[in-house]
């Protein structure tokens, strides 16, 4: 009896039974060696995201540092008012502008309005008739009208056009006027108003009436408005009259087509509500916001503490629990950090009453964070001018030498395209894909030895499963043999 090759291959139907080896526990544990390298790169890939993780934070907390002190390098940020009326409902007042400390009263006298008109009623859904209307916005004066600098315009009004379809076309056509159709128990009218407040915002209306009388109060010519013929149209019934506002400021008498005073006191915008009694004028007070500034100042000092612990926690070493910072021994944060207190520390300024932080209240502890005596800074904010020259002085050429444009300028060239911070975010991108880069390295050695050794062992399998055959073959004969000759 002989066994075929073919046959022996067939019973063989997984790796090691040939051989009765643990093939599969050998190849995965040399595969393993094979991998071992990965779990330094690993540890290392994990190190690497960490510190693009911290990067991330670092940067934005710098531009949080930035918009911070971007307030203290403009002159905007140290003119802040506190505005207060005696009268807020009749006079209210917003800072729009470089404004000074001051006081003044308010009188209001007149509130601009817009010139309004209504028509007589019609049948409900009626026609008012055909013809033309022409619109011209201007300025009424003893029943004589000045047409402004704007192009009358035309409206044609169709025979079966009712009041809704004339108000829309009155509307489309840009004319200055607002139309609008009131429906009560008499029919339907048309209301017009002037779309701008003012003396010169007024209207007039006159038409061509295809009945061929322009003054029968018949047809088209009943939405005439036309003070030079009081009897005819809407000319003829109660109507409002456009007007300025008027107020005095200290008794001088002051007009405006809008009731809003803009720059009449220069950065304040005064809103004109109500019309005040003789002799009830609104007092107005502008006061230094010291609150507002304060606030400024702590928002750069909170700002930099932040920016500050990220970089001292990062870059520690606790030696008591034998753990370093995300960053420790990380050369880029540590110079980050030390060049924000030298920005601090630098003195470019001679001769002013105020040449550091610590002279208006914030003080540097050893941890490197700021504090703020509140009483201090409170008492120096009295001195303006030399607390703004601090933070915002330069000197003839250009250059900063105030506190607050130094970190504006130092923080712009960190957040730069180009700067520290992109620099480093760059390089720790590079090493992560050189990192990768190993990692698949190693997976296809790894992926290439185990095809080499199950081959191998394949083949052995196959060798182990032919003369194992070949024993039980022999084992065979033997016996027979020591049948045959028993």
């Amino acid at each position: 009896m002989r066994f075929r090759r073919e046959e022996i291959g067939m019973a063989i139907t997984s790796v090691g039974i040939g051989s009765g080896l643990e093939v599969e526990d050998i190849i995965s544990k040399l595969v393993a060696l094979e991998k071992k390298p990965l779990e330094g790169l690993q540890a290392k890939a994990e190190k690497i995201q960490t510190k693009v993780s911290s990067y991330g934070e670092i940067k934005s907390l710098v531009s949080t540092l930035q918009d911070a002190v971007s307030k203290l390098t403009l002159d905007s940020g140290w003119n802040t008012l506190a505005v207060k009326s005696s009268k807020e409902s009749a006079v209210s007042v917003s800072v729009t502008g470089i404004a000074a400390a001051t006081s003044f009263s308010v009188g209001v006298q007149k509130l601009a309005q817009s010139q309004s008109t209504v028509s007589t009623a019609i049948s409900a859904g009626g026609t008012i008739g055909s013809g033309q209307l022409t619109l011209e916005i201007g300025s009424w004066n003893a029943g004589v009208f000045t047409a402004g600098t704007a192009a009358a315009v035309n409206v044609t009004v169709g025979a079966t056009d009712t009041l809704a379809q004339v108000a829309a076309k009155i509307n489309d056509s840009g004319a200055g006027v607002v139309a609008t159709v009131l429906s009560d128990a008499s029919g339907d009218r048309l209301m017009l108003r002037s779309k701008e407040t003012g003396a010169v915002s007024g209207f007039r209306i006159t038409t061509a009436d295809d009945d061929g009388n322009n003054a029968d109060n018949a047809g088209l010519s009943r939405l005439a408005f036309d003070l030079a013929q009081p009897t005819v149209g809407m000319a003829a019934n109660s109507y409002q009259a456009a007007q300025d506002a008027v107020a005095t400021i200290n008794g001088i008498t002051v007009t405006s087509a809008k009731n809003q005073l803009v720059n009449a006191v220069p950065g304040l915008t005064i809103s004109l509500n109500e019309v005040t009694p003789a002799g009830a004028d609104a007092l107005i007070t502008t006061t230094v916001d010291k609150e507002a500034m304060t606030k400024n100042i702590q928002e750069f000092v909170d700002a930099y503490n932040a920016v500050n612990t990220l970089l001292a926690t990062s870059t520690k070493y606790d030696s008591e629990t034998k753990t370093a910072g995300d960053l420790q021994g990380d050369g880029t944060a540590v110079g980050l950090r030390n060049s924000l207190r030298s920005v601090l520390a630098t003195n470019g300024m001679t001769g002013n009453v105020f040449n550091s932080l610590s002279d208006i209240g914030i003080t540097m502890g050893r941890d490197g964070n700021l504090t703020v005596n509140g009483a201090k800074l409170s008492t120096s904010l009295d001195d303006l001018e030399n607390v703004k020259k601090l933070f915002i002085q330069r000197n003839a050429d250009g250059t900063a030498t105030g506190l607050a444009a130094r970190m504006k300028s130092y923080t712009g060239e960190v957040l730069s395209f180009d700067g520290l911070l992109n620099n480093k975010t760059d390089a720790l991108a590079r090493e992560s894909d050189r990192n990768l880069s190993e990692q698949d390295k190693v997976n296809d050695r790894a992926t290439l030895a185990e095809a080499r050794l199950r081959k191998t062992y394949t083949a052995l399998d196959v060798k182990m499963g032919t003369l194992q055959a070949l024993a039980n073959y022999m084992d065979q004969q033997v016996s027979q043999w020591n049948k045959k000759n028993d």
